[in-house]
């Protein structure tokens, strides 16, 4: 499959550059949140095309991708664009980069592109294992799968039913799933990747398929998840969200520290 990574990076990079100029002419950088989602689920469904691989279990893989990317791509196009107005994390980027938000907000879509690449490789993993039964680890797999998805889709309905209702303006949400993590979204997002793990997992040399988890971690909460949220909650909630801070873990949920806070 030499051939599909060569020509990855160049088509990725055009649509990275052609999304790029629409965000642009229509003043919405926000558009680069939808990149690495939609641009997910179109590449592994290409991969699978070009790929040769056929199995039942290849479909599943490239139907749960493909759910994962649809359902998340219409919760950012719906939250972050399709609004109209800019969001406030890349109002407050272009500011602070000034002459050089043009270069930098450029940079910030093609890089979308090796991550794309980074989170693909695990599902191909998962797709190439021809092993022909199915096998305990892929109902394992499948599970994981529904309860990441629907968690992060009922987690997400939670915060937005929250912040509709204009007397929490201000306020911390603390209902459902919120009750037990800062961030219960991004927990469930970080769980998914692990089905790709048990999908690939049987065959030989399959390590390399936890670069998923690994990755999203690291990236969720040390990079691009967790700290900005807590820096922008606290800026727009202060006290009200140190108190949260103080009480519910950030990350994995578990009971509250002091349910009376």
């Amino acid at each position: 499959m030499l051939s599909f990574w060569l020509s990855f990076f160049p088509a990725g990079f055009m649509l990275a550059t052609f999304a790029y100029l629409v965000a642009r002419k229509v003043k919405l950088m926000a558009i680069v949140d939808t990149i690495w989602t939609a641009g997910l689920g179109l590449s592994a469904l290409i991969y699978h095309a070009v790929s040769g691989v056929d199995t039942p279990r290849s479909w599943i893989v490239l139907l749960i991708i493909g759910i994962w990317s649809f359902r998340l791509s219409y919760h950012l196009l719906a939250d972050r664009v399709l609004r109209g107005h800019e969001d406030p994390r890349y109002k407050a980027l272009g500011a602070h980069w000034g002459d050089r938000a043009a270069r930098n907000f450029y940079f910030l879509f093609l890089v979308q592109i090796p991550f794309i690449a980074l989170f693909l490789y695990p599902v191909s993993l998962a797709m190439q294992n021809d092993v022909g039964v199915w096998r305990w680890t892929d109902t394992l797999a499948v599970s994981i799968a529904l309860v990441a998805m629907a968690g992060e889709a009922v987690a997400d309905k939670q915060l937005a039913r929250f912040r509709s209702n204009p007397s929490n303006k201000g306020g911390v949400c603390r209902e459902g799933f919120w009750r037990y993590s800062r961030h219960p979204n991004y927990f469930f997002e970080w769980l998914h990747w692990f089905c790709y793990v048990a999908f690939a997992w049987p065959a030989d040399g399959a390590w390399p398929v936890l670069i998923g988890p690994l990755a999203m971690y690291i990236f969720l909460r040390f990079l691009t998840g967790v700290p900005h949220a807590e820096r922008s909650s606290l800026k727009s909630r202060g006290d009200a969200y140190r108190r949260y801070q103080a009480t519910t873990n950030a990350f994995f949920p578990w009971i509250p520290r002091n349910q009376s806070t």
